[in-house]
């Protein structure tokens, strides 16, 4: 009798990666769900023995699915699989019920050993393993590259988060990664919407590498300095030049680890330029216009990172050239066929 597992994850990539990792020699049928809600719907209907389950989905994310599967009689082993690395993250979701938490992108070794020690998975427990994984994977898929760049963005966004967190003590809230080619209005209507505070302070920051260049635009809300200055254990008075060094402190904080976590899926070595303050106190129209004649027409990659339990936000946006699309494509193309 074969093991049914579901893989709930609302990356068409993150899920065929992970059934991939998944054992060979085990007899498994495996579905697929694309958020925490679906994935309830199909535990309401049939009996799963695993759930694999991301964190950062849309609908109904990883922690409202653990919670809701509390008051399931029949509840499957949950193994929680995602880029989100915090310390706390781990800890929570194992309070709220998941067997297991596994980091994004699953090692084949790795996630067996895991299966194994859960005594989930038995090495040579079945002669005739099911051939319903291989059919599964073995189906055509195409990917864009906005499925692909989202993957590769929420994996480094996971670590990034984990260093801001291990070094503040706090919980940082993780969206799910937007992926759009903007015109300029576009993009300043996008910033309008992630930015609802009046004024706005900016760092900006290029890098450049295989062909691939880009400019990381990290835009913080200036009702956040307050608590940003708390939690750095900054007490003296908030001048112009503590207010710059906050900035530019938490901006390398956030930027250095994604850009590292980035390049490493890409195989990729950035060299980059200094950081640069970008604008203190304005309106995000005029941070447009300061930038809009170079912009134009961008792929952008947004990221909205929230402190828990702070009033701290900020709005983590790459800019990628258009000659760097092309690049893209291939690159990600190519690691998704390594996967």
């Amino acid at each position: 009798m074969s093991t049914r597992v579901l893989i709930c994850d609302d990356s068409k990539i993150a899920r065929k990666q992970l059934a991939r990792a998944l054992p060979t020699d085990w007899a498994v049928s495996v579905e697929f769900a694309e958020h925490g809600q679906e994935a309830l719907d199909m535990l309401a209907s049939t009996t799963f023995d695993i759930l694999f389950l991301d964190l950062n989905m849309p609908v109904k994310d990883g922690y409202e699915t653990l919670e809701a599967l509390q008051g399931y009689a029949d509840a499957p082993a949950v193994i929680v699989v995602s880029g989100d690395v915090q310390p706390q993250a781990i800890q929570r979701v194992k309070s709220m019920g998941a067997v297991a938490f596994h980091k994004k992108p699953a090692s084949t070794e790795e996630l067996r050993q895991l299966l194994i020690s859960l005594k989930l998975f038995t090495e040579g427990g079945s002669d005739n393993p099911n051939n319903q994984l291989a059919n599964t994977l073995t189906a055509a898929e195409q990917f864009t590259l906005n499925e692909c760049l989202q993957e590769v963005s929420n994996v480094a966004m996971g670590r990034a988060a984990s260093v801001l967190a291990n070094m503040l003590n706090v919980f940082v809230k993780l969206p799910v990664p937007k992926v759009n080619i903007l015109e300029v209005g576009e993009l300043q209507m996008a910033l309008d919407y992630s930015i609802k505070e009046d004024s706005c302070s900016a760092v900006s920051q290029g890098f450049v590498g295989s062909g691939v260049a880009f400019e990381t635009l990290l835009i913080f809300s200036d009702s956040s300095l307050p608590d940003m200055a708390k939690l750095l254990s900054v007490f003296e008075t908030i001048d112009s030049v503590v207010e710059v060094e906050l900035l530019m402190d938490v901006s390398s904080v956030l930027v250095g680890p994604f850009i590292d976590a980035f390049g490493k899926q890409l195989n990729i070595d950035f060299s980059h330029s200094h950081p640069v303050l970008l604008a203190r106190h304005a309106k995000v129209a005029d941070l447009v216009n300061a930038k809009k004649a170079k912009w134009k027409r961008t792929l952008a990659v947004e990221i909205v990172y929230e402190v828990e339990n702070y009033q701290i936000s900020c709005d983590l946006m790459l800019l990628f050239t258009e000659d760097s699309v092309s690049v893209l494509e291939n690159l990600l193309s190519y690691l998704v066929e390594e996967e």
